[in-house]
Formats: C-alpha cells, structure tokens, sequence
C-alpha cells in the first residue's frame, strides 16, 4: 500500500539543521508516511545524514544527484513520490508533531485539494532576537490540538483568499471582507498539504530563486476545494546562507523578471478572467513592485 503522506525534502548544505528536520518526521503522531529526501549535490556531510536514516527507518527514501537547485530536486522528488498527498519540507526546517495527523483527518474531512497551515511567527521572531543576542535557540514547547474542536474554513475559490500582501485586496465593489485568520499568505509550497493527483504534474522552474509564486499560482488553478487552518504548525528557520537570503541583487532580478514573464502567459492562457483579476491585485502586481524596487535600488 502506498503511504499517506510523501514529505518532498530538498536537501543542500544544511547538516546543522538536517537532523532536527529528519527527527520532527519521525516523532509525527501519524506513521503513514515516506520522505522522499533529495540530496542535491551537497557539500558537506547532508548525504551521509540521510544515507543514515533510511538504514535505520525504510520510511526514508533518499536520491543523490548533482547540484541543480530547489526546484530541480523538488522535481525528481514529485517524479519519485508514492502518496495520496503531499507535504514540502525544507531541510533546515521543522514541522510540529501533530502536522501530518491534523492535515490528513481535514483532507478528508472535508475532500480538500488542500489543507493550508501557516508558520509559528513567534518561534522565527524569538531566534532572530537570541541570534542577535548570541544566545542558544531553547527548546520548542508544542502545543497540543483537539483535532474534532479545530476551526476552519472551507473554499471552492481559493484566489479570494490568497495573498501575497498583508491582506486581501477584494474586487471593486465587493464589500465583503475576508477574516484575517482564513487568508492563504505568500506563495511557500511548505504552507499546505497537498493531494498529489491535482499537482503532481506542476513543476517548479529550474535555475531561478522566487520559483515559488509561479508555481503557486498554477496550483491555486488546480484547487478544486481548500481547507483553510489558522494554526502555526511549521517552523521556519531563518537560514542566511540560503539560496533566495544569500543570492546577490542581479541574480534576484533576473529569476524575478523570468518568473513574471512565465506565469503571466500561463495565467493568461489558463485562469478566467475573475481568477486573473484576483491574482493580478493580490500576487502579481505585488509582486511587479518587488521588482521594481530592487531595480531601483541597484540602478542606485
């Protein structure tokens, strides 16, 4: 039987934070799972992390290749994934105990394409404060949740709720307001439980950063049906020799200017024309200011 859950690790130079991510899997209240771990061509020791264990837990599934980004080893991780759903986990990154346990009960609940969850703000908030005092991390204390008590939000119209603002900006002359709680914010694969069948098939592009917003956006097309969760069950760690916080400013304009021009094509050809709008006022042009900006401030 094929598990539950394919968690998609892409895994580079990250050997300090690897097995607190490997070990947050393991202590998971739901077994039914494989990780399918993509060592990119990593440096130091990551390979040997995970190469040890998937020798001590099969439910480890590991693949080594050569260095070509995020988005290539997300790719041949969808290529390799055997679950009902999926879940993205970056590999010096954590998830909360009960993640996987609360995403499959409202998955099916409810028969979500989706199930989206955000990040524990307070824990990235604490660490860049004891990361500037020069103090230790301290230990993560989690919460436990009733899974039959849980407040949601179900949708057959994600773009309404997704943002890549502080808060939806609503169509001209729709007065209603979105709650806050409900919003879907930025576009991280890592904020959702995903049903393989529906995004399978997307890919991310390969050989930029900012890969993310066009890959969301053609998932949100993929979206028959979406749980919204306002619960912080993924921690985020802020990383500085990351890919996307360690690139110089020419490298960020060039993947933002080839993500722009690849999904406005798509979202042309693909979206109606309320989707479009909706994605326009609350991803893209948002998105197009980013641009602008760091255009203006290297012309500077």
């Amino acid at each position: 039987m094929p598990p539950s859950i394919s968690v998609i690790i892409p895994v580079y130079k990250v050997e300090n934070f690897l097995p607190r991510c490997l070990d947050s899997l393991i202590a998971q209240t739901c077994p039914d799972w494989e990780a399918v771990c993509v060592d990119d061509g990593s440096p130091d020791v990551s390979g040997r992390i995970l190469d040890e264990y998937a020798a001590r837990d099969g439910r480890f599934k590991v693949f080594h290749k050569e260095n070509g980004g995020a988005s290539s080893a997300r790719n041949l991780a969808l290529e390799k994934a055997k679950g009902e759903f999926l879940l993205f986990v970056d590999g010096d990154d954590f998830i909360h105990p009960q993640l996987m346990e609360i995403c499959l009960y409202l998955a099916r609940r409810d028969e979500s394409d989706m199930v989206a969850f955000t990040y524990d703000r307070r824990y990235r908030t604490r660490l860049l404060i004891r990361h500037f005092l020069g103090l230790k991390e301290g230990r993560v204390r989690f919460p436990h949740y009733n899974l039959p008590s849980l407040q949601t939000e179900v949708t057959s119209d994600i773009f309404r709720y997704a943002t890549e603002r502080h808060a939806v900006v609503p169509a001209p002359g729709d007065t209603s307001k979105i709650d806050k709680r409900w919003t879907v914010k930025h576009c991280h694969p890592v904020h959702g439980l995903y049903r393989t069948e529906r995004i399978r098939d997307i890919r991310f592009i390969e050989g930029i950063i900012y890969e993310d917003f066009p890959w969301w956006s053609q998932v949100m097309l993929a979206l028959r049906k979406t749980t919204l969760l306002n619960l912080p069950l993924y921690y985020y760690y802020p990383n500085f020799k990351g890919a996307v916080l360690s690139a110089d400013q020419t490298y960020r304009i060039e993947s933002l200017k080839k993500a722009i021009a690849y999904i406005k094509k798509e979202m042309a050809e693909k979206a109606s024309p309320e989707q479009y709008a909706a994605w326009d006022r609350n991803f893209l042009s948002f998105v197009e200011e980013k641009l602008q900006k760091k255009e203006k401030k290297q012309a500077n």
